[in-house]
């Protein structure tokens, strides 16, 4: 294949689509508004899967370089009702299909894995433009610009290369996550760091939730999901740390103390995370020379997919690219005939506001899908 492909977004799916393009020898620049690889920490752990993710990596050739960086014993699971009692222990037995690696490391992999140069750094696409015959225009925030005959929209949530494709926009799905961190758990935060134990801790109830990781050495990353309008968080000044720890903290009144530290305890400012989604099953018709993948063609709410899935498109569509170097049409409408289907998935996790979101329910869940 002689027609270099532009991919927008250097995230761990775009990434992948071009270590699995360099593999097979097809010309690739990846451009990302990101002005380093360190511009901003990476977020936390990924539980990389057997079925998915797992596979894109085998396809980009990075295997090896992916158990380096596993940190063994965090499959680990504990269920935890909202009065502190211990629903469920699940040991780290080694032998689970779902290993947990930090996204940065992750990310670190892919890059490592590319030649210098093919990630152009500050480009924050600005608009993007159709000229005919498959050909686009991306323009950037700086002024200039790139023609390409195969482009790639790998830009996330708020895609800029979308609407070549589609009108359909992200909406709120009425919950925002607060992210908490504490260091150095279980000299300093030891109650908490005894309710997470070694891996990911969950304690959910109907529209109030507390997800926690244990990373790496002993911080406990903490996602505290509350259901409410995005108007109910504008009402809360983020900016005074203490002020919103606080009337976050207030929601869970109640609750043990070692499940509510997650919150109060927080090293850090607590970060609101508002979550957003494109409508289920979203797709569009076949548009010569672009198509998306990960959220920018499918996001979701977090279900632990959204990662693996990005992933797995883009090996699949670099794949689909190398079979048919004479026909990007064939390759793109390959990929997304298997893309579709696969990311119109529902996730079987009840919802926050669901009656099952509980500890109970939650277990029930797992004891019929035979985890």
């Amino acid at each position: 294949m002689h027609t270099p492909v532009t991919i927008i977004g250097a995230g761990l799916g775009g990434l992948t689509l071009a270590r699995v393009l360099h593999v097979h020898g097809i010309p690739v620049t990846v451009y990302e508004a990101e002005s380093s690889p360190s511009a901003r920490a990476q977020g936390g752990l990924l539980d990389i899967h057997d079925y998915n993710g797992q596979l894109a990596l085998k396809a980009a050739g990075l295997m090896d370089e992916f158990h380096a960086i596993v940190l063994e014993g965090r499959q680990a699971m504990r269920v935890l009702d909202r009065d502190g009692t211990v629903l469920l222990d699940q040991a780290d037995d080694g032998t689970g299909g779902r290993p947990e690696v930090p996204r940065g490391d992750l990310r670190k992999v892919l890059l490592d894995s590319l030649p210098a140069g093919i990630v152009r750094w500050g480009h924050k696409v600005s608009r993007t433009r159709a000229l005919g015959e498959g050909r686009h225009e991306v323009t950037f925030a700086d002024g200039g610009t790139v023609v390409t005959s195969m482009l790639v929209g790998a830009d996330g949530a708020w895609s800029r290369v979308r609407p070549l494709l589609s009108t359909a926009t992200p909406e709120y799905i009425g919950k925002s996550v607060v992210e908490t961190y504490l260091f150095d758990a279980d000299t300093r935060h030891p109650a908490a760091a005894t309710a997470v134990g070694g891996g990911m801790m969950i304690a959910p109830s109907p529209g109030r939730e507390i997800f926690a990781h244990r990373e790496k050495g002993d911080t406990l990353h903490a996602y505290v999901g509350l259901s409410e309008p995005q108007d109910w968080f504008a009402a809360i000044d983020f900016a005074d740390a203490a002020t919103a720890t606080a009337r976050i903290a207030q929601e869970f009144d109640g609750w043990a103390p070692e499940l509510t530290a997650l919150i109060t305890d927080s090293d850090v400012a607590p970060v609101l995370r508002p979550l957003y989604a494109l409508p289920t099953g979203h797709r569009w018709d076949r548009v010569p020379g672009v198509t998306l993948l990960g959220d920018a063609a499918h996001l979701a709410a977090p279900n632990g997919e959204g990662a693996n899935l990005a992933m797995l498109d883009g090996a699949e569509l670099g794949e689909a690219l190398a079979a048919h170097p004479d026909d990007i049409e064939t390759a793109l409408t390959e990929y997304e005939q298997a893309m579709f289907p696969r990311s119109a998935e529902t996730d079987e996790m009840p919802g926050i506001d669901s009656a099952d979101n509980t500890a109970h329910g939650l277990i029930n869940m797992f004891t019929e899908k035979g985890d």
